[in-house]
């Protein structure tokens, strides 16, 4: 899960959750709910936690690790092939 990758990230540098509170501007409650990964927290605020965790360049690699899309791509280059 995303937000737990997030808290672990966090844990393994040491940060506690006041200080992702501090650097970020958000709440509490806003990191709690970025690393219980709720869906209903805007992309800006994980890629917000992601900076301050040193981790903003990873973002652009989600989009292009597409394995069902590629899956899918596959399938249909292959279907002309009989």
């Amino acid at each position: 899960m995303f937000g737990e990758d997030l808290l672990l990230a966090a844990k393994r540098r040491g940060f506690t959750k006041q200080l992702i509170c501090d650097r970020t501007g958000f709440d509490n409650k806003t990191v709690n709910k970025v690393f219980a990964g709720d869906p209903g927290v805007a992309i800006g605020t994980y890629i917000k936690v992601m900076a301050v965790l040193g981790m903003e360049g990873n973002f652009s690699t989600l989009a292009a690790h597409d394995e069902v899309g590629v899956k899918l791509q596959n399938i249909k280059l292959l279907e002309g092939r009989k």
